[in-house]
């Protein structure tokens, strides 16, 4: 060990200590180069939104599937993040089934420089 460390600190070399900050889009997808990022990020957040509530409720896949009127397999899906066969719109019903005092609001989005503009 290096003379005056703590126990288990280790010296900090120069090729580990060379590294770049860079600040985010705030969509994780678009960074990292994913196609309909936009897409993924909106179907990301109302799985995170679906999962709080199966929590919140202490709900089985199960019984989400009971109370929302879908196949049991449907939640372990979104459970698994495995969002391919959704669409918004499904997750958004989802939602909606299993708490209808979710509200989802849509608001437009700070300027960015490389932002497609319609």
């Amino acid at each position: 060990m290096g003379e005056g460390r703590p126990e288990g600190e280790r010296e900090m070399t120069k090729a580990e200590d060379d590294f770049e900050i860079v600040r985010g889009s705030g969509n994780i997808f678009r960074d990292i180069g994913e196609p309909d990022a936009d897409v993924k990020q909106a179907k990301a957040f109302l799985a995170a939104r679906i999962i709080g509530i199966l929590d919140d409720r202490k709900l089985s896949t199960r019984q989400a599937g009971k109370a929302a009127g879908v196949d049991q397999s449907e939640f372990v899906r979104i459970r698994n993040a495995n969002l391919d066969r959704f669409t918004i719109d499904r997750l958004m019903r989802l939602v909606n089934r299993l708490d209808p005092r979710v509200r989802i609001v849509l608001s437009d989005a700070p300027d960015q420089p490389n932002a497609a503009r319609g």
